[in-house]
């Protein structure tokens, strides 16, 4: 058993990290010992946890918290299907015979392979793009409906209807639960980098909560994408994964000790984790040298720059910028957008800045991004707009609901 003094946390926080740590591979197995059936493996996962709630505080917290909680789990389910009569046909003819079994769970070797084939089945083509993104961020990746919505920049309750509907339609089609052949690959690798990209985003820095990063996210989203990158060794896969790795390189220095954000102005570069980016800096090289640059690698090369500049003053703010405008005239988005126009002050000035961003901010999915107005602000600061400066910032306190942005909002606030 975990020493739960050891580790400073109570039973209850113990198994709340759990779930948030080991929920998408305890599901991820469930559904393959259960025969990929989504709802009754959800269930179990649900049972297991509840399960853990009530004896883990007597007996304490597992050494292998995930074999238990997937041993548990298939146990509940097989115990359910028993006892419903109704169920004795489905049990027999669905569910193999290692599953019914009585012996406790042993973890395989395959759980990374359990991992993925969850995430091909949330990104089945039946699905629509943004139910299959938002559904594997969900159910694999652990992610709250709040945090996926405000990836997306939409309404929860929007985002809740389209996990639903992208369930119910799993169990309706009877999509298999599998990693598809090699030549169905494709159609469903833009989906999977998408819940995979969203997913690094959100270890990288939390939409929500009392902390700027989710390590394990981030850390999860990377192995993930390794795992794949091995699997298909393909130009946006690998530009993916150059990214991560570039962003993640720079974690230790996104926060004080006393976890209040720091701004990449004045971050402690001595901080960044040299080999990571030397291993990133390689990979952006790998992708752009196996043809037509993709969105992933674009970013990538930006980070690069970033990471390669030995200090803010003596970035390539140019080379930063013309990679934005290569990025923008292969896929628009507005936060790309708004990423440039960041550039763009910075290589011409705050009120080259202000005009590109002022061309955008009109964008329905920029409304409530309140990076959009701490960008304005930073600007209207910099042209010592006081008041302009105060009232974008207001705007930009009241959308930000992670904690450490809020703060840091507020010091700049406090200067003015």
């Amino acid at each position: 058993m975990i020493n739960v003094k050891q580790t400073g946390l109570t039973v209850e926080q113990e198994i709340t990290s759990c779930y948030q740590r080991e929920s998408g591979a305890v599901l991820a197995t469930l559904m393959r010992l259960l025969n990929g059936h989504f709802d009754l493996a959800e269930e179990a996962l649900q049972d297991a946890f509840t399960a853990a709630l009530l004896q883990w505080p007597k007996d304490g917290v597992p050494n292998n918290p995930r074999a238990w909680l997937i041993s548990t789990g298939r146990f509940k389910a097989i115990d359910k299907l028993r006892k419903n009569n109704s169920f004795s046909r489905y049990l027999t003819s669905t569910i193999p015979d290692d599953v019914v079994q009585t012996a406790p769970f042993e973890e395989p070797e395959v759980i990374e392979d359990d991992l993925l084939r969850l995430i091909f089945t949330c990104c089945h083509p039946a699905l629509a793009i943004e139910a299959r993104i938002a559904l594997t961020l969900r159910e694999v990746c652990g992610l709250t409906t709040e945090a996926i919505a405000a990836a997306f920049l939409i309404p929860v309750s929007t985002l809740a209807q389209r996990i639903v509907r992208a369930k119910n339609k799993i169990r309706e089609l009877q999509i298999p639960y599998e990693v598809p052949d090699t030549d169905l690959l494709p159609e469903r690798l833009h989906s999977v980098l998408a819940a995979l990209y969203l997913l690094f985003n959100e270890g990288y820095s939390a939409t929500v909560g009392h902390d700027v990063t989710c390590t394990e996210l981030s850390l999860e989203a990377i192995r993930l994408t390794r795992l794949l990158s091995a699997l298909m060794p393909q130009k946006e896969i690998i530009g993916l994964l150059a990214l991560m790795l570039l962003h993640d390189a720079r974690k230790k220095a996104r926060m004080d000790e006393h976890g209040e954000l720091v701004s990449l102005e004045e971050q402690n570069r001595t901080l960044w984790d040299q080999p990571q980016i030397a291993e990133g800096c390689q990979f952006v090289k790998k992708a752009l040298s196996m043809g037509q640059a993709d969105p992933y690698t674009l970013q990538a090369a930006i980070a690069a720059v970033h990471c390669e500049a030995p200090s803010f003053k003596e970035t390539d703010w140019a080379e930063i910028t013309g990679l934005y405008q290569v990025l923008l005239s292969i896929n628009f988005s507005p936060v790309y957008a708004l990423n440039h126009a960041v550039a763009l002050s910075m290589r011409d000035g705050p009120i080259a800045g202000l005009k590109a961003i002022e061309a955008i901010e009109d964008h329905k999915a920029l409304q409530h991004y309140y990076l959009l107005y701490a960008a304005k602000a930073d600007l209207y600061r910099q042209l010592a707009q006081k008041d302009a400066a105060l009232s974008a910032y207001k705007r930009a306190l009241d959308l930000t609901q992670q904690a450490p942005e809020k703060r840091f909002i507020e010091k700049r606030m406090a200067t003015l």
